[in-house]
């Protein structure tokens, strides 16, 4: 009898030293006794019954989940390739463990459908232009729908909209008849500030003459001071009654 008591506290010693768990500072252990979610134990060294009870480790960092390329109809029938990223961290370990198979792989799956979601409802120049308010409209859905998992999406972020080679071809000629549309335009206002500046001016010539005749002697000097051949002006009947040079009295 006194041969097997060497045995029972060998036996007793190696189910103590069992009974041990380290959890680190990123983890947290969530606990089975009999099969049953008995709760969740934090960092440190734990306790668990050899046997009697269970532990499965939880990572809470903040994990990335890579959405690959999904094909997207916008709202103005142009197809196009949308790949984004996920952040997200677990945040009830009990609830991650136990209300889904695979919390990383149900996440994934989520986002890929609700980012074909999200940009189908927009156009291709707000997918373009807009792409911080459409990382919110993901986040936000995601994080409702991943609440009841213990999952908190803490970050959505658009990397890439590829679109095919045709459609950037169009776009870069619709860019460009924008360019000239708007050229045309300033031009035309031009033209329009311009006409108005010269009836403004015909206006006030026309009730003053004698500036009129100003500006004509002007530009007479102007052409006298100017190389190259002469040029012969008309000189106006208006001008030459001012001066006295015809139909003055002796």
């Amino acid at each position: 009898m006194s041969g097997f008591l060497p045995i029972l506290f060998i036996l007793a010693l190696v189910l103590l030293v069992s009974s041990f768990r380290i959890i680190k500072e990123y983890e947290r252990g969530v606990v089975y006794t009999l099969g049953k979610y008995s709760g969740t134990r934090n960092a440190g060294v734990q306790i668990i019954i050899p046997f009697l009870q269970e532990l499965v480790r939880v990572d809470i960092r903040v994990r990335t989940e890579d959405i690959p390329s999904q094909d997207v109809i916008s709202k103005d029938n142009v197809s196009v390739k949308v790949n984004a990223v996920v952040y997200y961290q677990v945040i009830n370990p009990g609830h991650a463990i136990n209300r889904v198979e695979d919390f990383g792989q149900a996440t994934s799956q989520l986002s890929q459908t609700t980012l074909r979601s999200v940009l189908g409802k927009h156009d291709l120049d707000e997918m373009l232009s807009h792409r911080d308010k459409l990382n919110d409209d993901v986040r936000e859905i995601l994080d409702s729908q991943t609440n009841g998992w213990g999952i908190k999406v803490t970050n959505v972020e658009i990397k890439h909209i590829d679109l095919d080679h045709s459609m950037v071809r169009a776009m870069a000629k619709q860019a460009e008849a924008e360019r000239e549309r708007r050229a045309k335009i300033i031009n035309a206002q031009g033209e329009l500030q311009a006409a108005e500046q010269l009836d403004e001016a015909a206006t006030i010539l026309a009730k003053r003459p004698e500036t009129m005749q100003l500006r004509y002697l002007g530009t007479l000097g102007e052409f006298t001071n100017a190389k190259g051949s002469t040029i012969v002006l008309p000189m106006p009947m208006d001008l030459l009654k001012s001066l006295n040079i015809t139909g003055g009295k002796k």
